[in-house]
């Protein structure tokens, strides 16, 4: 019964006072932000924390690691944007279910295991992007709307900007110095807004974004016509929001194991993700995935368990129905102030240590990823284009390790002892390792250090065997799959079996 119903670790030690601490300054931090994407979008501000709030604590409850903390994050809100000026909001909200729908199959047949075919260096990449990103994006709270115009902040205002940014960061970098009892962002919230309340110093506040006051999520069933039109409109926003969204969610998943040094569950956190996207469409959220900066200040603020999270959603609902009023005073200083120290903490600075120890495709690599996260804010395309860039680098130098072994024994045959992976990359390689034509009438060829991986090296292999026959020379092959003698050509003619020896691996031919 625990297996099958095992929500919750009761074994795991909770320090119940820094958990919800911890999800009260997560709170604070993605009001503003879930709010600033939805209106980025187009979408009803309130979307955006609605999709806090469900996200949040779907994730929190059903997800496949305690500490991550999910909401409606600019990665997956950037991909609604074309649709929604295209088609409007019922077909958003239509796409977020679909692409819920998508997420969870990804979680059921169990894919979220090929994550770990990203390399580091991709990781560095993505994670160095998207500190650049949450760093950037903070410099627009720097501007005010000046007859319709965006400007920048100058004199008076902006000197007290930036002396609030500055006094919230002062306060996070020096407080644990003092004392760890209470997360220091949290206490950085709070001095700013009693500084700026109690003083009636003039400055930008959450108001001046959009009004966070309103009901319950209320349950909405997309007003489109059901249809393979509809679905042709909406598929490939849909696919596109969940590739998205699990990729950032499985590498922060990966990046969360690494700094708490324990094991998060892929295909758990995949389900979950799909699970709060389906009720994102049906309750007005905007959707969403796990955000690398709210987890990040999770962390830092010492929360390990699975509570943080649902304090953090539970907060927003509350601000939601009926705290909206304190809320929309709070000064966006210091929410920028602790989203700035996230972008210095998310950024791998040990990257810059070992950049000269890196070989030279895995800089390019990283940098490349980076640059594509930064400038085309599109997570899952940096992160495809980096493992694709990795994989052919990868197939290259393993191409150039094939050799073979070359001896005539006492008895006039040549042999050929191949080492090495024979795939696509390395058939011409292969290929040029034989003398066909100076070779003795007899020649074996072993691949008892080798192993036949795709249908390239198959062909490869024929080709050779033809070599010889053309020239009425005997050929054997020996140490061979079951899989590559029933798929080569003149198998039955060349090819000695020795069933103690000859492999069991299979060929992949599609």
């Amino acid at each position: 019964m625990k297996k099958a119903f095992n929500l919750f670790d009761f074994s795991q030690k909770v320090n119940y006072r820094i958990e919800i601490l911890a999800g009260l300054t997560v709170a604070m931090t993605m009001i503003p932000e879930s709010l600033s994407f939805a209106i980025v979008a187009g979408f009803p501000p309130l979307m955006g924390l609605y999709a806090a709030f469900i996200a949040g604590l779907i994730t929190a409850v059903f997800g496949g690691r305690p500490g991550m903390i999910s909401g409606g994050a600019g990665a997956t809100v950037i991909v609604l944007i074309a649709l929604m000026n295209s088609n409007g909001l019922e077909y958003v909200l239509a796409a977020v279910a679909l692409a819920g729908i998508l997420q969870i199959l990804v979680g059921i047949f169990k894919l979220g295991k090929f994550i770990r075919l990203v390399p580091q260096p991709v990781m560095f990449g993505f994670v160095n992007g998207l500190a650049v990103i949450i760093f950037m994006s903070q410099l627009d709270q720097f501007k005010a709307v000046v007859n319709g115009q965006s400007t920048w902040l100058s004199g008076t205002p902006l000197f007290i900007m930036v002396g609030l940014v500055a006094l919230t960061i002062g306060i996070i970098v020096l407080l644990p110095k003092v004392t760890k009892a209470i997360p220091a962002s949290l206490v950085a919230i709070i001095v700013v807004f009693a500084l700026v309340f109690f003083f009636g110093i003039e400055t930008k506040t959450v108001r001046d974004i959009a009004s966070v006051s309103g009901g319950f999520p209320p349950f909405h069933i997309p007003n489109i016509p059901i249809n393979l039109e509809t679905l042709q409109i909406i598929f490939p926003y849909a696919l596109i929001m969940a590739s998205v969204g699990l990729t950032e969610g499985l590498l922060t998943l990966n990046l969360v194991d690494e700094i708490t040094e324990t094991k998060g569950n892929g295909n758990r956190e995949c389900i979950a993700q799909g699970g709060s996207n389906i009720l994102n469409g049906f309750f007005f959220g905007m959707g969403g995935c796990p955000m690398i900066a709210q987890t990040l200040v999770n962390l830092s603020a010492g929360s390990r368990a699975r509570l943080s999270g649902i304090v953090a959603a539970l907060t927003i609902l509350i601000i939601i129905l009926f705290g909206a009023p304190i809320i929309e005073q709070l000064p966006m200083a210091a929410l920028v102030g602790v989203m700035i120290m996230v972008a210095i903490g998310t950024f791998e600075w040990a990257s810059f240590k070992i950049i000269n120890k890196m070989p030279k495709h895995d800089i390019f690599v990283g940098v490349l990823v980076a640059l594509i996260t930064i400038v085309l804010h599109n997570l899952a395309l940096a992160v495809l284009i980096g493992v694709i860039i990795s994989a052919l680098v990868f197939a290259w130098e393993s191409a150039k390790r094939i050799r073979a072994k070359k001896y005539i024994d006492e008895k006039g045959v040549k042999h050929y002892e191949i080492y090495g992976p024979l795939f696509f990359a390395s058939t011409t390689a292969f290929s040029e390792k034989f003398d066909v034509f100076n070779d003795p009438n007899e020649v074996i060829i072993d691949f008892k250090e080798s192993k036949i991986t795709d249908m390239s090296a198959i062909d490869a292999v024929n080709k050779i065997t033809e070599r010889y026959v053309k020239v009425n020379k005997t050929v054997h092959l020996r140490h061979l799959s079951t899989d590559c003698r029933t798929l080569l050509k003149n198998a039955d003619t060349v090819i000695d079996v020795n069933i103690l020896e000859d492999p069991t691996y299979k060929v992949v031919i599609n």
